[in-house]
């Protein structure tokens, strides 16, 4: 489990699954992202015993309603990812409910999950990659600190579709160096 200012990530649970269906079902949500909306609190049941219960997979809670409205998690190189990664890298993803879109929690989400990549599991580079079109992705890359690093095209989705696919990477050295500078100019951390 983590913490942060306005959120806790944890691992997902059955009772999550009305609120992981009822913001999953969104047709705005999945298909950017490659995957499809969720059917049902069943299905939703299912991805949480499944591709949720894969190490380092958080559900991103409201510590002011206690609601799960998201998803976060960090990918190795033995798991199903799309980033080319070494041994020593992972990949970050992550999903939020329409209703909270634009407030920064994503990016909050990703600190978090930066911290546990590079001080926790020490890491040497952390990748993050969006479909084209997915600005909403791309905006999270950016405002984290990661960096562009390369496009591929033609990639097939997991729904099966060709698409464009951009990556953005951290190294360890980045992400000290950006923590250092916060340091220095009183951002805090």
């Amino acid at each position: 489990m983590m913490e942060t200012q306005r959120l806790i990530l944890r691992p997902w649970r059955d009772t999550d699954a009305e609120a992981m269906f009822k913001y999953a079902s969104d047709p705005d949500i999945g298909p950017i992202a490659g995957w499809p909306p969720y059917t049902s609190i069943e299905n939703s049941i299912e991805i949480i015993r499944t591709v949720f219960a894969a190490p380092e997979t958080y559900a991103v809670v409201l510590k002011e309603t206690g609601e799960p409205v998201g998803s976060c998690g960090i990918m190795f190189s033995n798991s199903l990812h799309t980033a080319d990664m070494k041994q020593s890298e992972a990949e970050i993803g992550y999903w939020i409910g329409k209703p909270y879109w634009g407030q920064g929690l994503i990016p909050e989400a990703v600190g978090a999950l930066l911290s546990r990549c590079f001080d926790d599991l020490a890491l040497d580079a952390v990748w993050c990659g969006y479909y084209e079109g997915n600005t909403k992705s791309k905006r999270v890359c950016e405002k984290s600190g990661f960096k562009f690093h390369h496009t591929n095209n033609d990639i097939v989705s997991p729904l099966g579709d060709k698409r464009t696919e951009h990556f953005y990477i951290m190294t360890r050295e980045d992400y000290h160096s950006e923590r250092s500078e916060q340091t220095v100019h009183g951002t805090g951390v």
